[in-house]
């Protein structure tokens, strides 16, 4: 079982220089960019929120790419986050859905938002 666990959850995953760098750029050409998982009940969360106000995000889902996973490893290696979703505004990095929501709760997400020219 722990042999398992390690390979789930193993954070020393190698990811390449070309995928940092496209994902990378992804994150720098959308305003509102999410990596989420068809799957993911917090992923769908974030998603409702964001089209809530009106957000015409760029959303990519990892579970239905070849190259997803490899995508999440590049995602953990520049955020530090292993879970889904990766919500990056105006290529700043907030967190997951608990972040998106408490921005929303305190208001600061419609002035994040605005901010982006949205």
């Amino acid at each position: 079982m722990s042999f398992i666990f390690r390979r789930l959850f193993n954070s020393t995953t190698m990811v390449s220089e070309a995928t940092v760098s496209k994902v990378q750029d992804l994150i720098k050409q959308h305003p509102v960019f999410v990596a989420s998982k068809t799957y993911c009940p917090y992923c769908s969360a974030t998603k409702a929120t964001l089209k809530e106000f009106g957000v015409d995000a760029y959303i990519i889902e990892l579970d239905t790419r070849d190259d997803g996973s490899e995508i999440q490893a590049a995602l953990h290696q520049l955020t530090g986050q292993n879970t889904v979703p990766f919500v990056f505004l105006g290529g700043k990095f907030i967190g997951g859905n608990s972040d998106l929501q408490a921005l929303n709760k305190s208001g600061k997400l419609k002035d994040e938002l605005k901010a982006l020219k949205l």
